[in-house]
């Protein structure tokens, strides 16, 4: 089991080019740009959101990963999870990987409880720049996420923005992300923490109808 922790900040659209422009300036060149196309499961009767959980297929440019998150804490835009992820052969889950993967038995008792019924319920696709920071000693993945949230609710397409910064502890102590956002904060206006992850997007599209 691995935990994760990153902070996730707001990015107004007419601020990417300085953000990145600072990105450039503090990692020492230019980031890293890749595609991601990602699709979430859950059951019709939302299972693994009761669960505060989410499962996800994503498509790389190195090839296909699945990933549970499970419960987890988030607090002025930064979050504190489970994670478990593994590759797959393609487009679709391998359940019975992931639930011999996942070491807590309260999200595998809800990863099991909801296996059967897994059905895809939307879509998060951006590309992702990466820069990689070192911040007192501690390495930090950032990246500049742009793209949307799509939900296909009764043949109605649904969509929302994605346009957000995230800073993602690789390794080293998690208060140089508060660092880091701090630092961030003073070059680039109008950044403001997000408490809301984007598994959370999705199932505020379906609900709420959000465009």
């Amino acid at each position: 089991m691995g935990m994760e922790h990153e902070i996730k900040l707001a990015l107004p659209t007419d601020q990417v080019g300085a953000a990145t422009q600072w990105f450039i300036q503090r990692a020492g060149g230019a980031g890293r740009t890749i595609t991601l196309e990602n699709r979430y499961f859950d059951t019709p009767s939302l299972t693994l959101a009761r669960a505060k959980s989410a499962v996800r297929v994503r498509r790389t440019p190195d090839g296909w990963l699945q990933t549970y998150k499970t419960v987890g804490t988030s607090d002025e835009g930064l979050h504190s999870r489970h994670e478990w992820e593994l590759p797959v052969k393609g487009n679709a889950l391998e359940i019975d990987a992931l639930l011999e993967a996942c070491d807590d038995e309260p999200s595998k008792h809800a990863l099991r409880s909801a296996r059967d019924e897994l059905i895809p319920l939307f879509s998060t696709n951006f590309s992702r720049t990466i820069w990689h920071v070192s911040v007192d000693g501690a390495d930090i993945e950032a990246a500049i996420d742009q793209g949307e949230v799509l939900a296909d609710v009764d043949g109605e397409k649904r969509r929302a923005p994605i346009c957000e910064i995230e800073l993602e502890l690789k390794h080293g102590d998690a208060s140089a992300l508060s660092a880091l956002s701090a630092e961030l904060a003073k070059a680039v206006h109008g950044l403001r923490p997000d408490d809301v992850s984007k598994a959370q997007r999705g199932y505020r599209l379906r609900e709420r109808g959000e465009k």
